[in-house]
């Protein structure tokens, strides 16, 4: 029925030529009918004038409501022009509003800024074909048509714009114009193997009713021309069943038998054998094709197994297609539009396919600089203009990247295209002018622009300064001004090291002179601090190859100077090291026999009657305590981006209490203690050699009821279990943490799944079960601490705000994977949170429409996850930074407290306490345990101090 009123459509046309001003008539039609008001239309619609005034009443406010929608939406793409979703809405408005001019000009904006989808390419077509009457109009859409076919790959957009030409078919070459089109379709994706078919059988039926056309009236006899003409048209009929039947399509079977009945010739060989060579291809592609038709979108695995399929195969039109119809499902993944780009660039360098490619590319996922650098290298491989190459990088530096050091590559990238336009054989030219005004401008650029934004410029080692070096001394022969750049390069903070120095020394010796190169060693010989000792052995032999014996012996010297400083400042900073460590053993000594005194004086007291009793609970210490700092503890601390977890796991009863296997009591100690406890609750030992089948669970409440109960019918989601062993006190009370052991070792990796399960209102913690006395070194830490950019870290939130809250915020943005709000120990929010989606496509996305948002009356903050390095603790080192070093006195875990005041006069003190003066100046505590009696301080002659400052 479809394929009749297709012909019969197309007899129209043919003989009339009239279907335009039919679209036309029934367009005047339909807005004629939504003019008309509702009711009866004899009576004119005033058959209930009252239901007539309250309906009129009720679109009024509909439409001041959709017309303030209207303004606040043009507002918002005021305020941000790339918000992806604003103008969806606002484009659905206008449409719903019938404001067509507003909708065109939308429609219009939001198509330079992004690639449209089929269904709003659709959409606007379908409203402009209703629109369009005249041949000028009709021109427009064929414009528009253009236009949509290059955003995508899309079948029924072709399909759509072939049936469309067909109206034009009255007019002068319409006929060709059709075929023209449909020959472009089907390259397009006529190899489409579940939706090809259509555009082939489309194509068919237009020949075929071009066919019924020129058949001659019944019983006339046909003119020469007109067999000739039947004929022309039988063969271009044949040539489509032919080529059709030789490329792998859904349903090849029934276009088979429908050529067999069509043809009144027998079918060549050659055309069986190209279809059973086709029948046995599509075998192969069947399998990708239901993978593709069962899985879930974005179904990005299995368009690569049938990418890598077809790269196998090597048909190029096959590859570009199954490229397409992946990237039309997946267009905000960066790294399959890298793959596709770097396929044309390498194998098909057809100008236009490729130039298109990556222009499709970087309006799609602007966010990633590796596909702004390639299509700047596409555009100059295929000389395009120099004006439209430097517009193409205006636009990448307003692409909003994520990182400092992307605006960093995209300058290189700018400054290498415009560094092989010049021509260095002539002394100066408009080329060689840019190029440095580009140098001059990226530096300032990543000063002002990029450091403002992300609290970085991207280029520390100023890669893009030393390259201007190097072009100025390489290519254009002026030292000088290479000079004064690495002069500009060493305030920014490179003369430290080392590398930096040689690299400037490198460049002298190539391009400079000897006397430069002897300079700059001397200095990098002064300011070097991270390997001194080799820049010392670059002036050596230089002075060794070129110097006279007065060079030679000022570079010893200077050398053997600066090297016993060193040396000097890393044995004290050893000494200073060893002293730290010393105090530290010796206050660790003195905390556990004050510790071991305290335990001793209080079993050895009797309890009397009448005194008030106290608790007593020799495993648990209180917060104040100085033991605490001995006490091995698992402890999540953080601010969202670090949380560590330290665990031991050795003893039950030692995990938030001591460390070590306690001494024996003496027998009368035990009997009094046996007297006092209202239990005596035996320890046992963890056997280590169950690790794999136990897992430790801590942060529990301690007034759970029967832990073992409650917790057995917890895990048992994970498999059976084998025992659950809570500790508790001495006094009998549950301590908050229990070790969990299963039959099966596959149970207890189940069970981690559980960690931070909130459980009577705290996070319960699960970790694996690892003896720190053998592994030292374990942590556990569930989550990344690198970056991940398709992950979000939010900051601000409310405390109040709840998962599900923040997933409706977020969601408008991608698709959420997971949200974790981040609590304290307690299951109190911190008002952090991470969101991961999708892709970083999302993620980026996400940050750019949320950053600064309001939620509950609070101003959030949203960046991409990106957790700070773990600080170390505060030892000096032997190396460059700790010659400078003051040691800190050691208070505890705790930190000083305000009990840890001193009550010593300051006079004992000093006398106790002598000071001595560093060779550079700061004043350093000896150690508290010296024994040595003071010694007066040494008066400093005005020689010494010129050789301290010296020394600086």
């Amino acid at each position: 029925a479809e394929r009749g009123g297709l012909r019969r459509e197309l007899h129209k046309m043919a003989a009339a030529g009239a279907e335009a001003a039919a679209v036309a008539a029934a367009a005047e039609e339909e807005e004629e009918e939504k003019r008309l008001p509702e009711g009866d239309p004899e009576s004119g619609g005033d058959s209930d004038d009252e239901g007539d005034s309250d309906s009129s009443g009720d679109g009024e406010d509909e439409e001041k409501e959709n017309e303030a929608e209207i303004q606040r939406l043009e507002e918002q793409l005021s305020i941000n022009v790339f918000d992806y979703n604003c103008h969806l809405d606002l484009i659905k408005l206008l449409r719903q509003e019938g404001e067509l001019v507003k909708l065109r000009r939308a429609r219009q904006k939001m198509s330079e800024l992004f690639p449209l989808t089929e269904e709003i390419w659709l959409d606007w077509l379908k409203d402009e074909i209703k629109m369009a009457s005249e041949s000028s109009e009709r021109e427009k859409v064929y414009e528009l048509f253009e236009r949509a076919v290059k955003d995508y790959i899309c079948p029924e957009i072709w399909l759509e714009y072939a049936q469309y030409s067909i109206g034009g078919i009255g007019q002068e070459g319409g006929i060709e114009k059709v075929r023209s089109i449909f020959e472009r379709a089907l390259t397009a994706v006529g190899l489409h193997v579940t939706k090809g078919t259509a555009l082939w059988e489309a194509y068919r039926e237009f020949e075929n009713a071009i066919l019924e056309t020129a058949q001659p009236a019944p019983g006339s006899v046909p003119s020469p021309e007109q067999q000739q003409m039947l004929c022309s048209q039988l063969e271009k009929i044949h040539a489509l069943f032919r080529r059709q039947l030789g490329i792998p399509l859904l349903d090849m079977e029934a276009s088979y038998a429908e050529y067999e009945e069509w043809s009144e010739d027998p079918i060549p060989e050659a055309v069986i054998k190209n279809y059973k060579k086709a029948l046995q291809l599509l075998e192969k592609c069947k399998p990708y094709e239901e993978a593709l038709l069962g899985a879930e979108t974005p179904k990005l695995a299995e368009y690569q197994a049938y990418i890598d399929f077809e790269m196998k195969a090597g048909d190029p039109a096959r590859i570009q297609l199954i490229y397409e119809r992946a990237l039309a499902e997946n267009c905000l993944v960066p790294d399959l539009w890298a793959r596709y780009n770097q396929y044309l660039d390498r194998q098909l360098k057809v100008k236009e396919l490729v130039l298109s490619a990556h222009d499709r590319a970087v309006r799609n996922c602007p966010w990633t600089v590796g596909l702004w650098i390639r299509y700047l290298l596409a555009m100059e491989r295929h000389r395009v203009d120099h004006s439209i190459i430097s517009e193409m990088f205006e636009k990448a530096l307003n692409a909003g990247f994520i990182q400092a050091t992307d605006y960093v590559e995209i300058w290189q990238a700018y400054l290498d295209y415009l560094r092989r336009r010049v021509d260095f054989t002539q002394d100066s030219s408009k080329e060689l002018e840019e190029l440095r005004s580009a140098f001059a401008r990226a530096v300032e650029y990543l000063k002002q622009e990029v450091e403002e934004r992300f609290s970085e410029s991207g280029d520390p080692s100023c890669t893009i300064m030393q390259n201007w070096a190097r072009v100025e001394a390489r290519l254009c022969n002026n030292m000088q001004k290479a000079r004064e750049l690495w002069d500009n390069i060493m305030t920014k903070g490179n003369a430290k090291y080392a590398n930096m120095w040689l690299e400037y020394y490198n460049l002298e010796r190539a391009h400079g002179d000897t006397q430069h190169c002897r300079k700059a060693l001397h200095r990098a010989v002064q300011c070097t601090s991270d390997y001194p000792e080799h820049v010392c052995e670059v002036l050596l032999t230089l002075e060794r190859t070129e110097g006279t014996l007065e060079d030679w012996d000022v570079a010893v010297q200077k050398t053997e100077n600066r090297l016993a400083r060193v040396n000097e400042q890393r044995a004290k900073a050893a000494e200073k090291e060893a002293a730290l460590a010393k105090q530290e053993e010796e206050k660790a000594e003195q905390r556990k026999q004050a510790r071991a005194e305290k335990k001793a004086s209080k079993k050895a007291k009797k309890p009397r009657i009448g005194d008030k009793r106290k608790a007593d609970d020799d495993d648990e210490g209180e917060w104040g305590q100085e033991e605490e700092a001995e006490q091995p503890s698992k402890r999540h601390r953080g601010d969202g981006h670090n949380v560590l977890l330290d665990e031991d796991m050795e003893v039950e009863t030692g995990l938030f209490g001591r460390s070590g296997p306690e001494k024996p009591d003496h027998p009368a100690n035990q009997k009094e203690k046996a007297s006092t406890s209202r239990k005596d609750i035996p320890k046992v030992l963890h056997d280590s050699s169950k690790d794999n089948v136990t897992v430790f669970v801590s942060n529990l409440s301690y007034n759970m009821a029967d832990p073992e109960v409650k917790l057995k019918e917890l895990f048992e989601s994970c498999g059976e279990v084998a025992e659950i062993r809570p500790v508790f006190s001495n006094k009998g009370t549950f301590r908050g943490y229990c070790y969990v052991e299963f039959k099966e070792e596959k149970s207890a990796v189940q069970a981690l799944g559980l960690d931070r399960k909130v459980v009577e209102g705290r996070p319960m913690f699960v970790s694996p079960c690892v003896d720190k006395n053998k592994h030292p070194d374990f942590k556990v830490f569930r989550y990344s601490t690198t970056l991940e950019k398709h992950k979000l870290f939010i900051s601000g939130l409310p405390f109040s705000c709840t998962k599900e809250e923040l997933e409706d915020v977020c969601k408008a943005h991608g698709n959420v994977k997971d949200i974790r709000l981040v609590t304290n120990r307690a299951g109190k929010p911190k008002g952090l949170a991470y969101v991961e989606y999708e892709n970083e496509a999302q993620a980026s996305q996400a940050v750019l429409k949320m950053d600064g948002l309001t939620v509950k009356e609070h101003v959030i903050k949203v960046a991409i996850s990106n957790p700070p390095l773990r600080k170390l603790p505060d030892k000096p080192e032997a190396g460059r930074a700790s010659q400078f070093a003051v040691p800190r006195q050691i208070y505890g875990a705790r930190g000083k407290g305000r009990t840890q005041l001193s009550m010593m006069p300051r006079a004992l003190q000093r006398q106790s306490n002598p000071v001595a003066k560093a060779e550079n100046g700061m004043v350093q505590n000896s150690p508290a345990t010296s024994s040595e009696p003071p010694e007066e301080p040494k008066k400093m002659s005005n020689a010494d101090f010129a050789k301290m400052l010296l020394k600086k």
